[in-house]
């Protein structure tokens, strides 16, 4: 019998609740134990291995079984709650009370703040725990630091999730299918108020290193531009273009997808606030600062919408909830078999899986030369044979 935690870390998508409960199911059918790690890698850093009460420790730390799990898969987000706590990076306000007094490495992140390594703590609890088989469900800064605990002698098995589909590694994360989804149906909702008012629309969806969602969305929607991470966007350029989007249409609209990481030439991306534990400021804005040079340029009006969280909302498609499912088979097949310091994936439209330390061997980003127009700020998709089935 072996006893398994899971955990969920970074922003929810759509398809985490599927992939938890079939983990149990699988697990529990096999005679192992499973455990959910609450708020992600928060729940082994706020942990105290000295609390008697139960209640308390559960806070962090709660057993499953399929009478917990049975009814979640019918809906979104992650019933074990998540944050973008990262116990290699702790901020001194972050230091949980009981780790206060703990003599830990520090060191300076890319910030040049100072921060503290409490991974010897981590380890500790999931000793205490007995825990055999650790099982993270995140993006790339998630299991960047499983593949760090794996390094220090954790058995782990990860599974990929991020709506920006942008895990180094694998051609499809859970909650990608659904925020296009999501993006999809909003922008073609959003035509009856740019038509009735005859304005231009610029849509901003989220993608802070990739503009996959950007792209995509604008592909299947057909917009008439999308600006996406990859390609720093001129103004002029794209002013005169939606301008004649905006004549050519009988309707006298016109529609654009920006991404949230995306920026003009010579500028600056559009993020605001402190940085978070995997150096990471939040971004949002771009939409509305694109909207505003945009009717600087052209005289016309703007509809800025800003789609953000509704694309990670609610329950996952049809393909998510198949892919959430098929993974975690995969992660128990990984774990019976012993193979430890694995991630699941897609690759090429067949199940596999990869090194663990793929992912810290590059960024996935679209491939501009073969998939957009940079000239003209449109998806190019015209060879799709041999492709992926999402292209990346």
């Amino acid at each position: 019998m072996l006893r398994i935690a899971v955990l969920t870390g970074g922003g929810d998508v759509p398809g985490l609740n599927p992939c938890i409960k079939q983990i149990v199911y699988r697990a529990q059918d096999a005679g192992h134990e499973t455990f959910g790690i609450r708020r992600g890698w928060a729940g082994l850093l706020d942990f105290d291995i000295d609390e008697k009460d139960e209640q308390k420790r559960r806070r962090w730390i709660m057993p499953l079984d399929k009478h917990r799990v049975r009814t979640v898969d019918r809906t979104g987000g992650t019933f074990l709650h998540t944050s973008r706590t990262n116990p290699f990076n702790v901020q001194p306000n972050r230091i949980p009370e009981h780790l206060k007094d703990m003599q830990v490495p520090a060191h300076e992140d890319k910030h040049g703040r100072t921060v503290y390594d409490y991974t010897e703590h981590v380890l500790r609890v999931l000793e205490h725990l007995g825990i055999d088989v650790l099982i993270p469900i995140g993006g790339d800064d998630t299991l960047s630091y499983g593949e760090r605990l794996h390094r220090e002698g954790v058995k782990v098995v990860a599974i990929p999730k991020t709506m920006d589909n942008d895990v180094y590694g694998t051609d499809y994360c859970i909650g990608f299918s659904t925020a296009v989804t999501r993006s999809v149906n909003f922008i073609h909702n959003l035509r009856t108020s740019a038509g009735s008012h005859e304005r231009i629309a610029v849509v901003e969806l989220f993608g802070r290193n990739s503009g996959e969602t950007s792209l995509i969305a604008a592909y299947l929607a057909g917009v008439d531009r999308a600006i996406i991470s990859e390609v720093p966007f001129d103004i002029d350029r794209l002013a005169e273009l939606i301008m004649k989007d905006k004549l050519d249409n009988p309707s006298n609209y016109a529609m654009l997808t920006v991404s949230e990481g995306a920026r003009p030439v010579a500028g600056e991306i559009v993020e605001r606030g402190e940085a978070d534990a995997y150096g990471h400021k939040k971004l949002g804005g771009i939409g509305l600062v694109l909207g505003e040079l945009l009717k600087e340029k052209t005289g016309q009006h703007i509809i800025y919408q800003q789609v953000a969280y509704l694309m990670r909302s609610g329950a996952p498609d049809s393909l998510d909830l198949m892919v959430a499912a098929n993974y975690a088979q995969m992660a128990m097949s990984l774990v019976e078999q012993r193979r430890f310091g694995r991630m699941v994936a897609l690759q090429r439209g067949l199940y596999t899986d990869v090194n663990l330390s793929t992912i810290m061997q590059g960024v996935k980003r679209v491939n501009v030369a073969e998939l957009y127009d940079v000239e003209q700020y449109v998806p190019k998709v015209r060879h799709v044979f041999g492709m992926p089935m999402f292209l990346m």
